[in-house]
């Protein structure tokens, strides 16, 4: 089984562009040890925060690739100076989702994140594996995955859109759809949602 560590870092204001440069020129050593999945900057919501997802095997695989990879010359970015706050969550992916890597799906994201009453996640899953399908013709499920470690009981859903104009046009038809949003209203607890950037060296585009 495979999971997801989603970390985000929250900046002081005006230094992300440095800091999404200087993790740029340090991102070859870190690769060495494991693949990036993904890096984001916030652009609506949450603002100066820039969101780095490493996928890994397992925890002991997160445990030794951290190890090795803090041996790297050059390796963690300096951009300590600019941080003010630092979350670690770490994820399993839904059934249904597909790997993340490679991919040029859009120049803007949309997370989504959920957190549901405790005890509810696999039927919610359950809801969500039957009506993604007619979702995706619309536009492409960038990731999906719920928590493990760090906040619990909330489930992360990112779409892809070309602009932000996409975006609408595409929720708006959405809509018109027989079983989307699925039917987990009754589960939830809270919503938050965050536009995202995708920097140059992310491996998803």
């Amino acid at each position: 089984m495979s999971i997801y560590e989603v970390r985000t870092y929250t900046l002081k204001p005006g230094s992300v562009a440095e800091a999404e440069k200087r993790f740029g020129e340090a991102i070859t050593a870190r690769e060495k040890h494991s693949k990036l999945g993904a890096f984001w900057h916030t652009e609506i919501g949450p603002l100066n925060q820039i969101i780095h997802v490493w996928p890994y095997e397992s925890l002991k695989h997160r445990t030794e690739v951290r190890a090795a990879a803090a041996q790297e010359t050059g390796w963690p970015p300096k951009i300590q100076e600019f941080i003010e706050n630092m979350e670690s969550e770490i994820f399993i992916p839904a059934p249904f989702m597909r790997p993340l890597g490679n991919q040029a799906l859009g120049g803007v994201y949309e997370m989504r994140s959920y957190t549901y009453r405790p005890g509810t996640m696999g039927e919610v899953l359950k809801i969500w594996a039957e009506a993604i399908g007619e979702r995706e013709k619309l536009s492409p499920l960038a990731a999906c995955w719920y928590s493990e470690l760090g906040g619990l009981n909330k489930f992360v859903h990112t779409w892809a859109y070309k602009d932000l104009a996409e975006r609408a046009r595409i929720r708006a038809e959405s809509q018109k759809l027989p079983n989307w949003p699925p039917k987990t209203r009754e589960f939830l607890v809270s919503q938050q949602n965050k536009i995202l950037i995708p920097a140059a060296f992310s491996p998803m585009k």
